[in-house]
């Protein structure tokens, strides 16, 4: 027989052995997997198919807690008691800084008031940072994350047995929550201080096995009655002592928001803030993960429907155990955040001015010692910047006045050379010129830029002022005089932001510009305190109130330069003055 043959023989054989073995010795079917886990399902908050956050370990050791051992034997149910209340209760832990309303059931928090701080009601109540009617649909803090929903939404549903029994505690105090039916055993405990900060520690087990659960704030955070709140509330975390910011835009799976995104890595700390409050989870003995998504609600306001997103965080164990986490809710005040360890005073955002943001907000809050209205702080700050940089102004003032009494002999050498073009020869005789001018007059020529010298020294300051008078807690509903009553928000009526116009514009008639600036360029200076105005509009009150004093400092300060020492008589300046008289 040939060799073709021959292979064929041979499949035809190799196939009917295969056939015939299968029909005779089939292998017996592994038992049956428990419900509750889905083939291929991801760990908490994790894509499916975006395994690379999660080691292969961690990922086989929680499918582990549903599944066979290794060794092929069915695993045994542990011998779990059940631990289940009967009815609903609230749980109230009060200091003198926060008021905290718990529920057995699902063991979440309700309610996370801070006594010192108000909302915008009439009448004002103390600020509660949990949206009831978002977490009405959409969770509510403290809640769990699993990697199998079934197991989620039983563990956020439950009612659980709480030590103590008393619904009225008093910071310090310890909570516990214990639930189990008999396989799934879940089991929290919050230890709450008089301050800002708490404990939590969560454990969870399915027949025994240990899982990897991970603590939810849902239901949106902050201040619900900022403008925009949705676009405001940020997530944060901290790797590699580099604070990272996302906005809602930014969470979650790239191209679908609400898929929960798993960011790599342990955290120093995270958690979500607004502009003005955070709640931090800082890893207390075990590795925090994070996860993060937006969802979307409907919520009525004012009687009109309305679609928000709102930025959706879990943080959890790396690997199955019990997570156990620090966790800060409260005001961004930067003196208290100093004092949490880790430091979370990056949370106040100051950007690449804080250098000399800080020590203005310290300077600020020292001023509020002795004056107790915020806005009158702010105006003796501005005072002591523009009388701090006033020297500078004087000196630059002087030398643009040694410039004017030049400048009809520098416009006689600018006239005869203006006939030829800057690349010809001859040009160079005009710099000539204007060298031995400064040299018989014993002037600097830098002088000529010698007027720009206090703005570009208070343009840093300026942007210093606007991160610590749009960001300072201090600012949040503190009121000046009559219609100013928040300097943390725009003016209501555009007086300030007007005022502040019209006090640049006298500033800047009053101010005699160097010779070396061509009328192109002095049309331009005249035209900037109606942008300014147009720009501030939106500002903070704080913010406009700074301007508007040191413009007035700044006219009186220039009326002072103006009166003792003159312009020359024959001072272009001067001459254009007159005419428009």
């Amino acid at each position: 027989m040939s060799d073709q043959t021959r292979g064929v023989i041979f499949v035809v054989i190799v196939i009917a052995v295969t056939f015939i073995w299968m029909h005779y010795f089939q292998p017996p079917l592994p038992p049956p997997q428990k419900s509750g886990t889905v083939a291929g399902q991801t760990t908490p908050g994790q894509a499916p198919g975006a395994g690379s956050g999660q080691s292969n370990s961690t990922q086989s050791a929680m499918q582990g807690a549903m599944q066979m051992t290794a060794g092929g034997a069915p695993a045994m149910a542990a011998k779990i008691p059940v631990a289940q209340a009967t009815a609903e209760t609230n749980i109230v832990v009060e200091s003198n800084l926060y008021r905290v309303e718990l529920s057995n059931h699902g063991a979440v928090a309700r309610s996370w008031e801070l006594k010192k701080y108000f909302d915008d009601q009439k009448p004002p109540r103390p600020l509660d940072l949990v949206n009831p009617d978002v977490a009405q649909e959409l969770g509510w803090p403290l809640s769990l994350m699993f990697s199998d929903p079934q197991l989620e939404a039983q563990a956020n549903s439950a009612l659980y047995e709480v030590t103590p029994s008393s619904e009225d505690l008093t910071a310090p105090a310890e909570i516990t929550f214990h639930y189990s039916d008999g396989h799934l055993d879940v089991t929290k405990k919050l230890n709450f201080t008089q301050d800002y900060q708490m404990s939590i520690e969560v454990t969870a087990s399915l027949d025994g096995r240990p899982l990897a659960p991970a603590i939810a704030w849902r239901g949106g955070f902050g201040d619900k009655a900022v403008r925009n709140a949705s676009q405001l509330v940020t997530v944060f975390y901290k790797q590699a002592d580099s604070l990272s910011l996302l906005q809602y835009k930014k969470l979650g799976v790239s191209g679908n928001q609400v898929q929960p995104f798993e960011q790599p890595g342990s955290m120093q700390f995270t958690g979500v803030m607004d502009q003005f409050f955070a709640a931090a989870f800082i890893p207390d003995g075990t590795d925090l993960g994070l996860w993060h998504w937006t969802q979307w609600h409907h919520f009525t306001a004012d009687n009109q429907p309305a679609t928000s997103p709102e930025a959706e965080i879990a943080v959890g164990a790396t690997a199955p155990g019990p997570v156990k986490a620090r966790i800060f809710v409260g005001p961004k005040d930067l003196g208290l955040l100093i004092k949490v360890q880790p430091s979370l005073e990056q949370l106040v955002n100051f950007g690449w001015t804080g250098v000399i943001a800080k020590p203005l907000l310290f300077a600020l809050q020292w001023l509020h010692r002795y004056i107790p209205n915020w806005g009158w702080a702010i105006v003796a700050l501005t005072l002591v910047i523009n009388f701090a940089v006033f020297p500078l102004k004087m000196k630059s003032w002087r030398s643009m006045q040694d410039m004017q009494k030049i400048a009809p002999e520098m416009k006689q050498i600018q006239d005869k050379y203006k006939k030829y073009s800057m690349t010809d020869p001859r040009k160079k005789g005009m710099q000539d010129e204007m060298a031995e001018l400064y040299q018989r007059h014993g002037i600097n020529p830098m002088a000529q830029l010698g007027g720009c010298v206090p703005m570009l020294i208070q343009m840093p300051i300026w942007w210093a002022l606007w991160r610590v008078l749009t960001g300072a807690i201090e600012l949040r509903h503190a009121p000046f005089v009559f219609w100013i009553r928040d300097l943390s928000v725009r003016d209501p009526y555009y007086i300030l932001p007007v005022a502040m116009a019209i006090t640049m514009y006298l500033m800047t008639k009053m101010t005699p510009q160097s010779a070396a600036i061509d009328p192109s360029q002095q049309k331009m200076m005249r035209l900037m305190p109606l942008m300014f105005a147009a720009i501030f509009f939106s500002y903070a009150s704080g913010l406009n109130l700074y301007m508007f004093t040191s413009n007035l400092v700044g006219v009186g300060q220039q009326y002072y330069l103006n009166r003792t020492r003159p312009l020359p008589t024959n001072s272009p300046f001067k001459n254009k003055k007159k005419k428009l008289q």
